[in-house]
């Protein structure tokens, strides 16, 4: 289903705004996707000012241009979903049903899979984390970005392994297959994994961890957060139990999330958040007691007024990169990749990033480090010399940005070039990621400047703020 079926003939069609964007037609897809701000400029301490150079996509990717034409042609005909008698109303009801179905069969949904918006991928996994019936054991590895690490440690009725940073995928299946072994005492048990990495964008076997899962009585949950916007994700094919990712990082802004799977845990837990929406009935006895019968649908865990344009983005975008063809996509991606890597092997003292070796399957999320360089100090320079947005640092997967790099000190150095003592474990990481709205142009003015850069040093003087290298101002 796709939300083209929408009945608003004033509102334009997913299909429709495409076309008018320009955006490519369902193929090939060797050209990137239109998405806003590709036309912003912005200054640059050398003087002047340059087209500016995306290649955070991994926080949080641009806006795909068809999900701002959707997401407009939508906004006059806004209003509350659910219960209300207006046209509005109920026109925006039936847009955010509708949007639940594409994404259902954007993520291959089974039948009696239900899909709940959420925020994000970090409060998805909170909620799924809340709905775990008491003396759930769970099994996550330690590799994890800590919307997934974390959430599971404020449930005390529930114990947590932190399974050790595999090597090679054979090591992360027997690890589980260990772990789910030897767990006593025996009961409900859940494993949570990534589909791809946010460090260092490999792939993980989340088949083959599904299947362990499965034949030890456990459930999975697939993180997939930066797999999402990559590579096709089917709940099905995978066999996983749940899927969480975010709108953001799928080229859909306005704060919405997706937790898409098994309805039973759901069902029975209690609301996520207590209020209008999740309770179906509430009543006050004699007594003076308030009695509430709560939904046991997706409404139980939708408590209050729905982001309605969050999950319309997210369908819209679901929409958009089905219809240009995930294979297309794919390949090209895949071509900057290889670029990317290569680049930075002929750059003296650089260093990829990597659990399981330079041939693993990977997504546009690519870090390293430099010899001799405080990776603050170069995206710093990235940006303010060159208009290029990279992120730096520990990417809110500590403990496997920390392993990667052999340690490291807890807090930054100063800010230069020779930041890092001879010997010394780096302070964090540089992390360079892109996707379907990269043009090759960025690509290539990254590594010329990551190039220049190494080979030449900073052209401008820079110093520590607030733990951060900022450039002196003039």
């Amino acid at each position: 289903m796709s939300v083209t079926t929408v009945a608003a003939p004033a509102v334009s069609s997913p299909a429709t705004t495409a076309a008018a964007a320009g955006s490519p037609a369902a193929g090939p897809g060797r050209a990137p996707l239109p998405v806003l701000g590709a036309d912003v400029r912005v200054p640059l301490v050398t003087g002047g000012e340059v087209a500016y150079a995306a290649l955070d996509y991994a926080a949080s990717a641009p806006a795909l241009r068809r999900v701002w034409d959707d997401v407009a042609a939508y906004a006059p005909y806004y209003g509350s979903v659910h219960r209300g008698a207006g046209h509005l109303s109920q026109l925006s009801t039936e847009l955010f049903e509708t949007s639940r179905a594409t994404v259902a069969a954007f993520l291959g949904c089974r039948e009696d899979d239900q899909v709940v918006f959420t925020r994000s991928t970090t409060d998805s996994l909170n909620l799924l984390a809340a709905a775990l019936p008491a003396g759930t054991r769970v099994h996550v590895f330690e590799t994890e970005h800590h919307a997934a690490l974390l959430p599971w440690q404020r449930r005390r009725d529930c114990h947590v392994t932190h399974l050790p940073a595999p090597r090679t995928h054979r090591q992360a299946v027997a690890a589980l297959e260990r772990a789910l072994a030897d767990a006593t005492p025996q009961g409900p048990a859940l494993v949570c994994v990534t589909g791809a990495s946010n460090v260092t964008g490999e792939l993980w076997p989340v088949r083959e961890l599904a299947a362990v899962a499965h034949a030890h009585g456990a459930r999975i949950v697939l993180d997939a957060a930066q797999l999402a916007p990559h590579h096709p994700v089917d709940i099905a094919e995978l066999d996983v139990d749940w899927v969480a990712f975010s709108g953001h990082k799928l080229y859909a802004p306005f704060g919405s999330g997706v937790l898409a799977g098994r309805a039973d845990w759901l069902r029975e837990a209690e609301p996520y958040l207590a209020g209008g929406g999740a309770s179906r009935t509430v009543t006050r006895g004699a007594d003076g007691a308030v009695t509430v019968d709560w939904h046991t649908t997706v409404a139980r865990h939708e408590a209050g007024s729905p982001n309605v344009i969050g999950a319309y983005a997210i369908a819209s975008a679901c929409a958009a990169l089905t219809e240009a063809g995930f294979e297309g996509l794919v390949a090209r991606e895949q071509e900057l990749v290889t670029r990317v890597r290569e680049g930075l092997a002929a750059v003296p003292g650089a260093r990829v990033l990597s659990l399981f070796g330079d041939d693993a399957p990977r997504v546009g999320v690519i870090s390293f480090v430099v010899d001799g360089w405080n990776s603050s100090h170069l995206a710093a320079a990235l940006s303010a010399e060159y208009g290029i947005g990279v992120r730096d640092g520990l990417f809110c997967a500590h403990p496997l940005v920390r392993t990667l790099l052999g340690g490291g000190p807890e807090e930054p150095g100063e800010c230069g070039a020779a930041g890092t003592a001879a010997g010394e474990a780096p302070l964090g990481a540089l992390r360079v990621s892109f996707g379907a709205g990269t043009p090759d142009e960025h690509i290539e003015r990254f590594l010329r400047a990551v190039r220049e850069l190494v080979r030449d040093g900073a052209r401008w003087t820079y110093r520590t703020e607030g733990g951060r290298c900022v450039p002196v101002k003039d």
